[in-house]
C-alpha cells in the first residue's frame, strides 16, 4: 500500500473509532436515567459473559484470515471459521441454561445470540480487514457501538428494560456483521459449509499457533472482567454490578483515548531508537508525562467524584461515584500503563509481559474478593486499588530501569 494510501486507510480508521466510541458515552446519561442499576447490572453481566466467549469463537482463527493471500485457502479459512463460532454458540446454549438455573435470570437465555453477534463480527472485521475494505470497516464500528446505544435509548424509551440493553448491542453487531459480509468467499457463502474437512483440519493444523498460543493470553484478559462481575452481583446484588459496569466505562476512556494516541507514537520512536540509553529516556519521559495528567484525573475524582456521578447519570448513581473515587489510584495507575504496553513488543520481552499480566489478572481478582469480603462493593475498589498498586508499581519500576534491550536496534537489523 502506497504511503499515501496508508494515511489515508488510517484517518479513516481513526475517525471511525472515535465517532463510535464517543456516541455511546455522550447517550449514557440519558441511558442511566432511563435503565436502573439493577438493570444495567443485568446486563452487563450478560453482556461481559458473551463478550468473553466471543474472545474464543472462532479460536483465533479469523486473525490469520490477513495472512492468507490465495482466495482458496481464505475462503477455506472462513469456513473453518464459521464452524467454531457456531459449535462454541450451540455450546453457550448449556451454559446459559445452568446460569439461568444458579441465577433464576431469564436475560441469560439471550447469551448465545449476544455471544454469535459479538464473535461473527469479529470474525468479519478480518475478513474486511484482509480486502483492505477501511471505509467499510469504518461504518461498521460506528454501526455496531453507535448504533447499539441509539437501539438501548430507543428500547428503554419503549420499557423494554434489561432485555432493551442487551437487544441493542447484540442487533447492532449483527448488522455490522452484514455489513462487513462483503465480497462474499470464493464460491460463495453456502460453500463453507461443502468445503472438505481434510483441506479444513490440514489448514487449521497449520495456523495452529492462533489457538494455542494467542486463544490463552485474549481469553484470559477478558476472563478477569467476567469473574469480577460475577463475583460482584453474586456477593452484593445486580444494582452494584451495573454502578461497578458504568464507573469502569466511564472511568477507562480517558485512558483508552489517550492511550491509543500516545501508544501510536510511542512505538516507532522505541523501535528505532539508537540505544538503551536513548530508549529509557523516551519510556521515563513519556511515564512523566503521563503520570502528571494520571494525578490530575486521581484527585479529581477522589474530591468530586460522587457529585460527577450524581450530576451527569442522576441521583441514583451517587454510589457509583462513591465506586470511582475507591478506584481513582487503580484507574490512575492505569492510565499510566495503558500507552507503555508497547514497550515490550519494542524491547521483544513479550514472554514477560505475558507472564507478569497473568500475576496481574489474579492480584486484581484477589484485591476484588478481599474488598467484598471488608467492605462490600465500595471496599471492592479500594481492595483493586491497593493490589494493583503493588503490580504496577513493579512494572513501571522495571521499565524504567530495564537492561535486557535487543542486542542490535531492531531497524538495523532488518536491513
Amino acid at each position: 500500500m502506497a504511503k499515501g494510501g496508508l494515511l489515508r486507510s488510517t484517518l479513516t480508521l481513526l475517525a471511525g473509532g472515535a465517532l463510535a466510541q464517543v456516541l455511546p458515552l455522550l447517550l449514557g446519561p440519558w441511558l442511566t436515567r432511563i435503565y436502573s442499576p439493577t438493570e444495567f447490572g443485568q446486563f452487563s453481566l450478560v453482556w461481559t459473559l458473551s463478550t468473553n466467549l466471543a474472545v474464543i469463537g472462532c479460536a483465533r482463527y479469523e486473525f490469520a484470515l490477513p495472512l492468507e493471500r490465495d482466495d482458496k485457502q481464505a475462503s477455506l479459512l472462513m469456513s473453518l471459521c464459521g464452524r467454531l463460532l457456531l459449535t462454541i454458540t450451540a455450546v453457550s446454549v448449556v451454559i446459559a441454561w445452568l446460569l439461568t438455573t444458579w441465577k433464576q435470570l431469564p436475560l441469560f437465555w439471550l447469551l448465545p445470540a449476544a455471544l454469535l453477534s459479538g464473535g461473527a463480527t469479529q470474525w468479519l472485521i478480518l475478513w474486511a480487514t484482509r480486502a483492505q475494505r477501511f471505509q467499510l470497516l469504518a461504518s461498521a464500528r460506528v454501526l455496531q457501538y453507535g448504533g447499539g446505544a441509539l437501539l438501548q435509548l430507543l428500547l428503554g424509551l419503549l420499557q423494554f428494560g434489561a432485555v432493551g440493553l442487551l437487544l441493542g448491542p447484540l442487533l447492532a453487531g449483527l448488522a455490522a456483521a452484514l455489513l462487513l459480509a462483503r465480497p462474499a468467499p470464493l464460491g460463495g457463502w453456502s460453500s463453507l459449509w461443502r468445503s472438505e474437512h481434510g483441506a479444513v483440519k490440514a489448514l487449521a493444523l497449520r495456523h495452529r499457533d492462533f489457538p494455542l498460543l494467542n486463544t490463552p493470553h485474549a481469553f484470559a484478559g477478558a476472563l478477569q472482567d467476567s469473574l469480577a462481575m460475577l463475583l460482584i452481583a453474586a456477593w452484593t446484588g445486580d444494582a452494584a454490578a451495573g454502578y461497578w459496569a458504568l464507573a469502569l466505562r466511564y472511568l477507562k476512556a480517558p485512558a483508552s483515548l489517550v492511550g491509543g494516541a500516545l501508544s501510536q507514537t510511542l512505538y516507532p520512536r522505541l523501535v528505532h531508537a539508537a540505544d538503551g540509553a536513548e530508549a529509557l529516556h523516551v519510556v521515563r519521559q513519556a511515564m512523566a508525562l503521563l503520570a502528571g495528567l494520571a494525578l490530575a484525573l486521581m484527585a479529581a475524582l477522589m474530591l468530586w467524584g460522587p457529585w460527577l456521578f450524581e450530576t451527569l447519570f442522576g441521583e441514583r448513581w451517587h454510589d457509583a461515584g462513591l465506586l470511582a473515587r475507591a478506584l481513582a489510584p487503580y484507574i490512575a495507575l492505569h492510565f499510566i500503563a495503558s500507552p507503555l504496553s508497547v514497550t515490550t513488543m519494542a524491547w521483544r520481552a513479550q514472554g514477560w509481559a505475558l507472564r507478569l499480566a497473568l500475576v496481574g489478572q489474579v492480584m486484581f481478582v484477589l484485591g476484588l474478593v478481599a474488598g467484598l469480603y471488608w467492605g462490600g462493593l465500595i471496599g471492592a475498589g479500594w481492595g483493586v486499588s491497593a493490589a494493583m498498586l503493588l503490580y504496577f508499581g513493579y512494572f513501571f519500576w522495571s521499565l524504567a530501569n530495564w537492561k535486557e534491550f535487543p542486542y542490535e536496534p531492531v531497524h538495523q537489523s532488518a536491513v
